[in-house]
């Protein structure tokens, strides 16, 4: 499998040449424009924003107006939206197209209750007439890319994304990604590739591959069975954004790169902690940042005893000094 990388055509979004074989997922909570950004420093090709509402009441509250926030990406900058009505969609993408989104993603794979009880996300898998209407409607409105998020359908008795990404090309649309279970699935058990596997034999358009891929060794194996053009990281990539990079180099050399020494990666966390607070302001930072640096302590040395302090501090200053000093201890530890 050494030299895979070389031996796959770099994936397109229209006018932007995705070069990286990883990009990342969009997450609600998590892929906010400093994560977005510490993921595509660390390799990602592509860093879809937090899915925004389409519904005109939401558009410019304090949440929808930081979620649009991409100041310093560098391109192509992705907007994701989630919504059922085809008007509504179409003019939430010309919005954000004339607020300088570069791709616009459309949500039809989220499984919450709370998304799918308003017909919206993987809900409307359900409904191919009406994804039709919303794929045509939305790429009839912007005349950039249009990408589409989905899974493999509702339930495992109704597993129509082939159906859907046929519907998806037809519609114009010009890249897919795929997460490998059902809505009714979740996220329990294990995601399948088959369907992946037969959606992207059915279709010319990119197709990324999501679910499951937590190590670069996943991420091969997953390119080589489903014949996908990148993988979708999304939960593999909290606390472990170097993963982006791993990927690359495994695919181009066969092996991985040395890991990230407790050096690089509290430098990194720190870096991420004060993008947090300043993006954020201190109250909320702070609190934001407990979520991230939970995944980043959960395989350290030592780090529970951490944890159980930093998770209560309040204050940005001692955050970070707190996180300075286990880095630093950690480090002395190993080189004596």
């Amino acid at each position: 499998m050494a030299g895979l990388l070389q031996s796959r055509p770099m994936m397109h979004i229209g006018p932007y040449a995705i070069a990286a074989p990883a990009v990342l997922a969009p997450m609600a909570g998590v892929t906010d424009r400093p994560f977005r950004l510490l993921c595509r420093r660390l390799g990602a090709g592509l860093a879809v924003s937090e899915m925004l509402s389409s519904h005109p009441q939401l558009r410019e509250t304090p949440l929808s107006r930081r979620r649009r926030d991409h100041s310093g990406e560098p391109a192509p900058q992705a907007v994701q939206i989630a919504g059922s009505d085809p008007r509504q969609l179409a003019d939430f993408a010309r919005y954000n197209a004339d607020q300088g989104a570069q791709i616009i993603d459309i949500n039809m794979g989220c499984p919450a209750k709370k998304v799918c009880g308003v017909s919206a996300g993987s809900a409307l898998l359900r409904d191919e007439p009406r994804v039709a209407r919303i794929l045509e409607a939305v790429v009839a409105a912007v005349a950039v890319p249009v990408t589409l998020k989905i899974r493999t359908g509702w339930s495992r008795e109704l597993r129509n994304g082939v159906a859907i990404a046929r519907l998806a090309e037809a519609a114009g649309v010009r890249a897919l990604a795929v997460h490998g279970r059902t809505r009714a699935d979740g996220y329990a058990g294990r995601a399948e590739y088959d369907t992946l596997r037969d959606i992207k034999a059915a279709v010319r358009i990119p197709v990324m591959a999501n679910g499951d891929i937590t190590t670069a060794e996943q991420a091969r194996d997953v390119l080589a069975h489903t014949g996908a053009d990148a993988v979708m990281i999304g939960r593999g990539a909290q606390g472990n954004p170097w993963l982006f990079r791993e990927i690359a180099h495994y695919l181009a050399h066969g092996r991985r790169p040395p890991p990230p020494s407790y050096g690089e990666i509290g430098d990194t966390v720190v870096e991420h902690l004060l993008n947090l607070h300043d993006f954020y302001g201190e109250r909320d930072g702070v609190r934001i940042a407990r979520k991230h640096l939970r995944g980043y302590l959960k395989t350290l040395p030592g780090a529970q005893v951490l944890w159980q302090v930093v998770n209560r501090v309040e204050s940005a200053a001692r955050q970070i000094d707190l996180v300075r000093g286990y880095f630093a201890r950690i480090g002395g530890e190993l080189a004596a």
